[in-house]
């Protein structure tokens, strides 16, 4: 029997964090969910009135989310899993995207995360315990074209959470990074934000890629709700993974990735080695 724990969500209005709240709360867990206005907040609320809780919390105003938490602990008592799921996927070629699409995408899937990190760390570190999630992608691992800010901000989340795993682990907190491949989400969909085209160069590379990707918009092999079963499961793990992919398509590109790297390590190992003193 799972035991019971309070979650704090962010970004559960819909896709995976919905998902994950709403199985949360079948299994008899508590639920804090972050949603970005009143209407969100009162239809999350009443999925379960005795244990969902909104809260009103944009991740990209970092100096609000201490508070928030703060007051969080204060009413319903101590965070137990942290899952950061609040993000989006900016699409668009490197050259023709302004640098200010750049620091939104990061805003919001790096310096978010990190800062509701740093909000639950002092009380888990306390109390010894705890777990944090932080949603990534496949995109961490591997890259295509067009989605290079989305990418860059998903391989720096995951060595993030690498690298915190290693510092918090004395203090009995777990931190796992979940990669999901393509999912049943809005992700390809409406939350995705495109730089409008403008370099005709570029045509022949990227038109069949938004191309695919907006014909397989929720037709994606992933299932969001047993994603949420999956994250589910890896909270009650005495020893959780630091990295977990979700859906066989991640399996298999990331396999096919860390291959391929494998072997262009293996071919320029001359070169490398040249460079000892």
């Amino acid at each position: 029997m799972a035991s019971n724990k309070l979650l704090l969500i962010t970004g559960v209005s819909s896709g995976f964090g919905r998902a994950l709240a709403e199985q949360a709360l079948a299994d008899g867990h508590r639920v804090v969910g972050t949603v970005r206005n009143a209407q969100a907040a009162a239809a999350f609320e009443a999925l379960c009135p005795a244990r969902a809780h909104a809260r009103l919390l944009d991740v990209t105003q970092v100096d609000a989310i201490d508070g928030v938490v703060a007051e969080i602990e204060a009413n319903l008592g101590a965070v137990d899993v942290l899952v950061n799921n609040a993000g989006y996927g900016h699409e668009g070629i490197l050259e023709e995207s302004p640098l200010s699409d750049m620091r939104r995408q990061f805003d919001v899937n790096v310096f978010g995360p990190v800062a509701m990190i740093k909000a639950v760390l002092p009380s888990m570190r306390t109390r010894r315990r705890g777990h944090i999630v932080n949603v990534t992608s496949m995109g961490g691992y591997l890259t295509m074209p067009g989605i290079a800010y989305y990418c860059g901000s998903k391989f720096a989340l995951e060595g993030i959470s690498d690298t915190l795993a290693k510092e918090v682990r004395a203090f009995g907190i777990a931190v796992t990074a979940v990669a999901p491949g393509s999912f049943r989400t809005d992700w390809a969909g409406r939350s995705m934000q495109r730089t409008a085209r403008s370099i005709a160069d570029y045509d022949a590379l990227f038109d069949p890629v938004r191309q695919a990707r907006e014909e397989k918009s929720g037709r994606q092999l992933g299932d969001p709700g047993k994603a949420a079963r999956a994250i589910l499961a890896i909270i009650e793990e005495l020893a959780p993974p630091t990295h977990l992919l979700l859906g066989s398509d991640a399996l298999q590109l990331v396999r096919g990735k860390l291959a391929g790297l494998g072997r262009e390590i293996d071919a320029w190992e001359q070169l490398t080695q040249s460079t000892d003193g």
